[in-house]
């Protein structure tokens, strides 16, 4: 929800202020800036985008919950528009390569607070006995047969600054089902443009290939890292790219 050309948000003459801003947010839900059902930024990082106080937002999501387009509840507030969520393709979705696993395949992913493995705390910028955020994924065909695993170490600049991610610290124990494919989103969401490098590298003396992934943000800093193993001879990676038309 980062705002790119920010305004003075006065209002216009006889509207409150707090009307306008529920307005604009408004318009952001109904355009897909926050897709149905997702869950809301918090109230200070409302207040930051809109340029307002806090009490201006508190009366402006009270008009979107009166009117029902907005709803409340332990988790904090969310959007209730009607209509699909917004998907992200496949090819830049995470955990890489998740979603190809394939119709009949069983997968399993799991996030722990703990060291990261060999190679990503230098790549992360933290010291190598630092626990970070690991999210690990494994996918088997039918019969058991190993399709893909892979792990993702998280920086501390995506935990800081990507609500989402920072909240799954304090339950991240290894053993517990993490829903993190919307993680690319929640950095998107949280004004941060996304720049991935993919290597695709053999595995010695395996008919495996790793594909190594790195992201960092519009300012370089690092926010994540993946290595993916998969079956070369049984399994492919589809990438797609979209090029934003010149202006």
């Amino acid at each position: 929800m980062a705002r790119t050309t920010p305004q003075d948000p006065s209002p216009t003459e006889g509207e409150p202020l707090y009307r306008r801003i529920a307005t604009e947010l408004l318009g952001e839900l109904r355009d897909g800036t926050i897709p149905p059902g997702e869950r809301l930024p918090g109230e200070r990082r409302l207040a930051e985008h809109f340029e307002v106080s806090r009490e201006t937002v508190r009366q402006a999501l009270e008009v979107l919950r009166r009117d029902g387009l907005v709803a409340t509840d332990r988790r904090g507030s969310h959007a209730t528009l009607p209509g699909l969520p917004v998907e992200t393709p496949a090819s830049s979705g995470f955990p890489l390569g998740a979603r190809c696993a394939g119709r009949d395949a069983v997968a399993r992913a799991t996030v722990a607070w703990e060291a990261p493995p060999p190679g990503h705390a230098e790549v992360l910028g933290v010291a190598p006995a630092r626990p970070t955020l690991v999210h690990r994924y494994w996918s088997a065909s039918a019969d058991g047969r190993d399709l893909r695993t892979a792990v993702t170490s998280f920086s501390a600049v995506a935990l800081a600054e990507v609500e989402e991610l920072g909240r799954y610290r304090d339950r991240a124990d290894g053993t517990g089902a993490a829903e993190l494919w919307r993680a690319y989103d929640w950095m998107r969401r949280a004004g941060l443009t996304l720049h991935h490098r993919d290597t695709i590298t053999p595995v010695a003396g395996t008919p495996s290939v790793r594909v190594t992934r790195r992201v960092r943000d519009q300012y370089a800093r690092p926010l994540e890292i993946t290595e993916l193993v998969m079956d070369a001879q049984e399994d492919v990676l589809v990438y797609e790219f979209t090029v934003p038309s010149a202006r």
